[in-house]
């Protein structure tokens, strides 16, 4: 397998992973069994659930790590007097010896759990962290981001990622449209990803196609065929009707556009409507043009806003599809109405409120950057080393890690809800369903709770071990993966205003160790 972007390999790291594997070498420390957990801190957007993606890319790159001689000759440029055997090193580093668990790729997840644990040599497995970090971070926001505009959105509105133009770099743009997707969105703009990726592509035009077109003298074939074979003067049609619904007063170059719009795509016929006026120019010219094509047989799709009050206006093109429906003996009451302008997630609940009728939002630049948080801030801490399990401290209680060897698993309520996620040590006895568990949380004495689960479910599983220990799936199976998921969850930890924290616990065994670790750790003041 080869990562799909191939700026993926072993340099696209940060050079202290290289001076330190070459410290661990040259203290023959490179082959010391080393365990590293990847996780976050804390939920993104102000939110309390989180979406794990970008397993897949880490998978890819680690079953194709291998050092190139003109990667090491450059490597050799950037350190300068390091000994030759560790370039030779270099050369046999591999992934052969390296075990990967993870957590599902789709899974929502949450802080300190980790969501991929990697056991295997020192020195490789430190040169693992930059990459899997780029990995994991910007993929699991995007899903997140998208799955958040998901649910403000509603599950009967068509989402579309419409952020290439917008995105951080062409590889971010392909990124963002790949785990839009996956976090539930309906389609992309962007052609490459719909290629690499098979994600629905969608489109229509931009308002430089109807400035192009001032009049008839535009519009070099005046002539439609409709789906029987039949030849009709489409432009006189167009005419016809607009005389017909007393429309004469619009811009004419814009009809035309629609005119030659229509022509080209009868089937898929969907026209940006605010290049002038919407209710006064561009509805009327696209009515126009929609009639005629209905009545030789084709199906309009209809309108997209891209300015203005997006409440008030589409709730008006709804009234005037509705009543010129009223006055014809063709229905257009039901076309798309589809809405762009800089939407992100508080203009879609806004939206909610107002009793919009758009059946359809084009989101770009919000989406792709995450206006919001711009990082997730995923982690790679060493956990254990040689057997021994390590500790990193700190005087803010969010920094400290949990210690050694973990697996967590997800306890199920009586209504099939999540309760809590519980970390224990490998080897534990695991939760088991109707036995009731002490739940404590990591750090805080007091804060703990009995639960009886009636369910239990495994987050860990083997991903790699030498090999791909899993299938992988594709993004629409993942997509469907995370809709369940986002089922499953209680509402009141998914909504956007002061969502409910989900619960993150240890066991009782995993909490004393936890802190006899901790005092063993901490260095005591001396007061003089």
């Amino acid at each position: 397998m080869k990562p799909t972007d191939s700026f993926v390999n072993p340099l696209l790291t940060d050079l202290y992973q290289l001076t330190m594997a070459y410290a661990y070498w040259k203290n023959g420390r490179d082959t010391d069994e080393a365990i590293f957990d990847l996780f976050f801190r804390k939920n993104p957007f102000g939110g309390e659930f989180t979406i794990f993606s970008g397993l897949e890319e880490v998978l890819r790159f680690i079953s194709d790590f291998k050092f190139t001689d003109d990667q090491i000759d450059y490597i050799k440029q950037i350190m300068p007097g390091c000994d030759e055997g560790f370039f030779n090193w270099l050369k046999t580093a591999d992934c052969s010896k390296i075990k990967i668990y993870a957590i599902k790729e789709g899974t929502i997840v949450f802080p300190l759990i980790p969501l991929i644990r990697v056991q295997g040599p020192l020195g490789v497995a430190q040169l693992l962290e930059t990459t899997l970090l780029t990995l994991v971070n910007y993929s699991s926001l995007i899903t997140t981001n998208a799955a958040r505009h998901r649910i403000a959105a509603g599950t009967d509105k068509i989402l579309l990622e419409f952020g290439l133009r917008r995105a951080q770099g062409p590889d971010g743009g392909i990124s963002a449209s790949r785990y839009s997707y996956i976090g539930c969105f309906d389609g992309t703009s962007n052609v490459l990803a719909g290629k690499l990726f098979g994600i629905p592509v969608k489109g229509t035009h931009a308002h430089s196609f109807v400035q192009s077109y001032q009049g008839l003298e535009d519009v070099k074939d005046h002539t439609i065929i409709d789906p029987d074979g039949k030849e009709h003067d489409f432009v006189k049609m167009v005419f016809n009707i607009r005389k017909e619904l007393d429309f004469n007063n619009t811009n004419q170059g814009e009809l035309c556009a629609f005119i030659a719009y229509a022509q080209s795509f009868p089937n898929n016929f969907l026209a940006l409507v605010d290049s002038y006026d919407t209710l006064n120019s561009g509805v009327p010219n696209f009515i126009c043009v929609a009639l005629a094509l209905a009545r030789i047989g084709y199906k309009p799709v209809g309108v997209r806003l891209d300015s203005g009050d997006l409440a008030y206006l589409s709730k008006e093109v709804r009234k005037i599809f509705k009543r010129v429906s009223e006055q014809q003996d063709i229905n257009i009451a039901d076309l798309t109405i589809v809405a762009s302008n800089d939407i992100n997630e508080q203009t879609l609940l806004s939206l909610n409120q107002q009793g919009h009728e758009i059946n359809s939002f084009g989101i770009g630049t919000n989406l792709v950057t995450c206006q919001t948080q711009p990082a997730l801030g995923c982690v790679y801490k060493l956990v254990e080393i040689k057997g021994k399990p390590r500790i990193k401290l700190s005087q803010d209680i969010g920094k400290i890690t949990i210690p050694g060897k973990k697996e967590a698993y997800r306890l199920i309520g009586e209504d099939g809800r999540p309760v809590m996620d519980i970390m224990i040590q490998v080897g534990q006895q695991p939760p088991r369903v109707g036995e009731k568990i002490l739940c404590r949380h990591p750090f805080s004495e007091t804060t703990r709770a009995y639960v009886t689960p009636a369910g239990v479910i495994p987050l860990h599983e083997c991903v790699w071990d030498e090999e791909l220990k899993v299938s992988l799936r594709t993004l629409i199976e993942i997509k469907q993966y995370v809709l369940k998921q986002l089922n499953m969850l209680r509402e009141d930890h998914l909504r956007a205003l002061n969502p409910t924290p989900y619960k993150i616990s240890v066991s009782s065994e995993l909490y004393d160790f936890i802190h006899r670790l901790w005092l063993e750790e901490a260095p005591i003041m001396e007061i003089k």
